[in-house]
C-alpha cells in the first residue's frame, strides 16, 4: 500500500497543472476559432484516410487515420469538465463532439456513395474492417474502460503524453463512425446500427473511465472549485446508466458470436464425417441461424444427401435449411522428370 500511495502522490493534480491541462482540451479565448479550424481539418482529413481505408480493406490505412483523428480530445473535455462540475463547459464540449460524429457519418455515407456511383463494390461479409465493427461484444467494452482510463491518464501527464497515440489506436472513434455512413450508403442498416453501437460503447468508456480516472487524481481539488448541487452526480449516474444499457447489446452479440462459432465447428465436423472417404473436400461453410450454407469440390457423386440433413439438425435440436454447392474438380498433376522419364527409349 506504501508503493501506491506514494504513486498515486506523485500523479495527483496540482492547483500548477490545471491551466496546462484546460488549454489541452477545451477551445477556448482568443484561439478557440484557430482550435475549431484545426480540429476541423484533421477530423475530415481522419474521415477521408479512415474510410477509404475501409473500402480498401487496409489495416496499415485505417490505423493512420486513428492516430490523426482529434475527436478524443472533445470526449476527454467533456469528462474533464463533468469532474470539475462546470457543466456549461461540459455541453459546449458535447456540442463539438456531436458535430464531429455528424459530420464523420456524413462524409463516410458520401464517400460510399461515390464509390457506389463509380462501380465499385463493397462486399460486407468479407471486408475485415467492416466485419471487425459491427459486432461489438463485451469484450470491446472491457477494452474500451482501460483505454479510456489510460487516456485520462496520458493526458494528465505531459511526461508521457507520447502515449497518447497507443491511445487513439486502442480506442476506436473515427473508423466505426465510418462504417456507418458507408454502411448507410449501401442500404446495410443492420451494419450501420452495430458500428454505431461501438461507438457509443467507445464513447461512453471514455467518459465514465476517463472521469474516473481524473476525479481520482483530484482534478476537481486542483482546480479549487466548489461544487455545489447534484448535477455532477446525476451527469455521472447517466453515463454509468447509458454504459449499462450498452452493455446488454454487447452481451447479446457476444452470445450470438459464441454460438455461431460453435455451430460452424459441429457443422465442419458433421459435413467432413459425412463426406468421409470419398475424393470431396470441404471448401467453405456459412451458418446464419438455422440456416447452413457448404461449399463442397470433388469428382464424384455426393453421398446420401438426407443423411447430412439428419445429422445437422440433431445437432442443431430443430428443423435446418441446407443449401450445398457442388464444385466438380478433376485433379492433375505434372512433373518435368517423369515426362522425361517416359520419353526416353525402353
Amino acid at each position: 500500500m506504501g508503493i501506491f500511495s506514494e504513486m498515486i502522490r506523485e500523479n495527483v493534480f496540482r492547483p500548477a497543472d490545471v491551466p496546462g491541462f484546460e488549454s489541452k482540451l477545451f477551445f477556448e479565448g482568443a484561439v478557440r476559432r484557430q482550435y475549431l479550424e484545426r480540429f476541423t481539418v484533421l477530423l475530415l482529413l481522419a474521415t477521408i484516410i479512415a474510410s477509404y481505408g475501409v473500402i480498401g480493406d487496409s489495416t496499415a490505412t485505417v490505423i493512420g487515420a486513428m492516430i490523426i483523428a482529434p475527436l478524443m480530445t472533445p470526449i476527454m473535455a467533456t469528462a474533464a469538465a463533468l469532474v470539475m462540475g462546470q457543466m456549461r463547459r461540459a455541453i459546449q464540449a458535447s456540442i463539438i463532439v456531436a458535430a464531429g460524429v455528424a459530420g464523420v457519418i456524413f462524409v463516410g455515407w458520401l464517400i460510399g456513395t461515390i464509390q457506389t456511383i463509380l462501380g465499385s463494390f463493397i462486399d460486407f461479409e468479407t471486408n475485415s474492417q467492416i466485419t471487425a465493427r459491427i459486432a461489438p461484444r463485451l469484450i470491446d467494452l472491457a477494452a474500451a474502460l482501460a483505454s479510456g482510463a489510460a487516456g485520462a491518464f496520458a493526458m494528465s501527464r505531459d511526461d508521457i503524453a507520447d502515449s497518447l497515440p497507443g491511445v487513439a489506436i486502442s480506442i476506436s472513434l473515427v473508423p466505426p463512425l465510418c462504417v456507418v455512413g458507408i454502411s448507410l450508403s449501401a442500404g446495410e442498416w443492420d451494419a450501420a446500427m452495430g458500428s454505431l453501437l461501438l461507438f457509443m460503447t467507445n464513447y461512453l468508456s471514455i467518459l465514465l473511465a476517463g472521469g474516473g480516472v481524473l476525479a481520482f487524481l483530484g482534478l476537481s481539488r486542483a482546480a479549487t472549485i466548489e461544487i455545489r448541487g447534484p448535477a455532477r452526480r446525476n451527469a455521472f449516474m447517466a453515463i454509468a446508466l447509458g454504459t449499462l444499457l450498452v452493455a446488454i447489446p454487447l452481451a447479446a452479440t457476444g452470445f450470438k458470436v459464441a454460438r455461431d462459432s460453435l455451430a460452424q465447428v459441429q457443422v465442419k465436423n458433421v459435413t467432413e464425417n459425412w463426406i468421409g472417404n470419398t475424393e470431396f473436400n470441404l471448401r467453405g461453410l456459412r451458418v446464419n441461424g438455422s440456416n447452413v450454407e457448404l461449399l463442397i469440390t470433388g469428382p464424384e457423386e455426393l453421398p446420401d444427401f438426407s443423411e447430412l440433413v439428419t445429422n445437422l439438425e440433431a445437432i442443431f435440436d430443430h428443423p435446418v435449411e441446407v443449401n450445398v454447392e457442388v464444385v466438380r474438380s478433376e485433379q492433375l498433376h505434372y512433373s518435368e522428370a517423369e515426362t522425361k522419364a517416359a520419353a526416353l527409349p525402353k
